[in-house]
């Protein structure tokens, strides 16, 4: 069983950057795929990105891409989510999940963390 907490949400401004931190305890991280997904009030949750096991990022959300970078540093237990030139459409609650493959798709991830949020201003 993998625990994951988010960290480094917070208010921005439009244009600016923001790195988001999902640090893992137990012993299995690097065993799991990992992805990020985010989640506005009244919306649907949406997926960000993932990273398969050896860090090599799988997908990118159309929206997202080449604006958002997704790594992750196995011995660290930690996955990250670089995000630059943010928009206010990217104003969610943003967060990680662990699971056996990169995936697009929420239901196939087994462990989440609490959710970090993220408030872009214009």
């Amino acid at each position: 069983q993998v625990q994951l907490v988010e960290s480094g949400g917070g208010l921005v401004q439009a244009g600016g950057s923001l790195r988001l931190s999902c640090a893992a305890s137990g012993r299995t991280f690097s065993t799991y795929a990992m992805g990020w997904f985010r989640q506005a009030p009244g919306k649907e949750r949406e997926f960000v990105s993932t990273v398969n096991t050896s860090g090599r990022p799988i997908y990118y959300a159309a929206s997202v891409k080449g604006r958002f970078t997704i790594s992750r540093d196995n011995a660290k237990n930690t996955v990250y989510l670089q995000m630059n030139s943010l928009e206010p459409e990217d104003s969610a609650v943003y967060y990680c999940a662990a699971g056996p493959s990169a995936s697009t798709y929420w239901s196939t991830y087994e462990h989440w963390g609490q959710g970090t949020q993220v408030t872009v201003s214009s």
